[in-house]
């Protein structure tokens, strides 16, 4: 029996140009008294964080700030954030400004506050137990600095374990920040590359939620079975495909020149757009491909990103084998691969497999992306392991309009080791 049930769920909004000085308010109006501010070094760098804290001091309300938040963060990192804050609470709320890394490691202290045992207990199956938490979080409010990671509005954070060298994640509705801020003053510093990386990011949410495999494809499902991820459907569709429509007009302006406040806004309305439509569409093949590309980088460190050790950010990493990705997928649904490419790029012409990976390749060309996985340290000796940990994706990959093999994971990940 086929499913007839689509599920549909956000975090409350507010976007806008100062809607971060607006946080006070919002959190007094909760019975708020202890907020902890979660960040890391290079957003605290800009004050956006200070600010924040002054104007939640200003209305009386007690702030501690974490700032230690690795970029990309990992089973350890996130293990500090948790010490860190159990040791200094207890808060009533916790504020998250920064990238996705800021917003996922608020989300786990979030959780290891509220409930017990240790991170790992939380992680997805196959890499950690799963368990569901038993206690209520506290209320959690996003307020992202760059334009691409969608955390504010998703169920799901995502980390590195370093024993494995393989990223994974933790998803469950609980983790949904209960307010998600969006202020496109917020991302006027960040570099190009970040830039482009992030929108990349945002590009393959719209492009992965509008693929992914129909909801009412899916088998009918019991209402406890029921996962944040339920598939593509109308409601998630209207998201990505705005989403997919500012990215034409604004991605492009925003990397040339940073202080293209028109430019910056609709990336930030597109991030906003696709994060709604993803986060509960789901994401698929380039995302469950980009976990062991990230985990298993070695010594890649792209421009704008802090000094350190080897990284592949995240939204780089889901970039670079997309191209291969929808080539795959295409057959599952040939009229929404040649409309995304349309509304990506309103001069492609064409039909067939390559229409999509050719907008894209050029998009990531202009913007510059690392072409492909040879430019960030990878070869073909290196295919079975990062196929191996595209597998351990199983959320994901439930969700593809086409479900891979291992050959054709492989196939992917070989052809995505140079695209121009």
């Amino acid at each position: 029996m086929s499913e007839t049930v689509f599920t549909y769920a956000a975090p409350a909004l507010k976007f806008g140009r100062g809607a971060a000085d607006e946080v006070g308010h919002d959190l007094q109006g909760w019975g708020v008294r202890r907020v902890l501010v979660v960040t890391d070094p290079g957003v605290a760098a800009t004050g956006s964080p200070q600010r924040v804290a002054d104007q939640l001091t200003a209305r009386g309300l007690e702030v501690t700030t974490y700032d230690g938040v690795r970029v990309e963060p990992t089973d350890a990192s996130m293990a500090e954030a948790i010490e860190f804050a159990r040791a200094a609470g207890p808060f009533d709320a916790v504020v998250a400004i920064g990238g996705g890394s800021s917003i996922d490691t608020a989300k786990a202290v979030d959780l290891l506050l509220t409930n017990p045992g240790e991170l790992m207990d939380y992680v997805n199956a196959p890499v950690g137990r799963a368990l569901d938490p038993v206690e209520p979080l506290l209320p959690l409010v996003a307020i992202p600095t760059t334009t691409g990671t969608g955390s504010e509005s998703t169920t799901i954070c995502v980390l590195d374990v370093l024993s494995l060298h393989v990223k994974t994640g933790i998803s469950h509705p609980a983790l949904r920040p209960r307010l998600a801020v969006v202020d496109p003053s917020l991302t006027a510093t960040q570099p190009p590359m970040v830039t482009a990386a992030a929108g990349m990011d945002i590009l393959c949410h719209a492009l992965e939620s509008y693929t992914a495999k129909w909801y009412g494809d899916f088998d009918a499902k019991r209402p406890e079975q029921r996962v944040p991820y339920c598939g593509a459907n109308p409601i998630s569709d209207l998201w990505s495909e705005r989403a997919m429509g500012l990215l034409a007009g604004s991605f492009r302006r925003a990397v040339r020149d940073g202080s293209d406040e028109v430019a910056r806004d609709e990336m930030a309305l597109a991030a906003t757009f696709a994060g709604l439509g993803f986060g509960n569409a789901g994401v698929h093949i380039p995302h469950a491909n980009a976990y062991p590309i990230a985990g298993r980088v070695r010594d890649f460190r792209p421009e704008g990103y802090p000094d350190g050790e080897p990284i592949v950010p995240h939204g780089m990493a889901v970039s670079l084998t997309a191209p291969e990705a929808f080539r795959f997928t295409f057959e599952a649904d040939p009229a929404r691969h040649v409309r995304a490419a349309r509304l990506l790029d309103p001069d492609a012409t064409g039909d067939g497999p390559d229409l999509l990976p050719g907008v894209l390749t050029a998009l990531m060309q202009d913007v510059g992306i690392p072409n492909g996985l040879a430019a960030v340290g990878f070869g073909d000796a290196d295919v079975d392991a990062l196929v191996a940990g595209a597998v351990q994706q199983q959320r994901l990959l439930a969700t593809a309009p086409r479900s891979p093999t291992d050959e054709d994971l492989a196939s992917v990940f070989r052809g995505s080791m140079e695209h121009w």
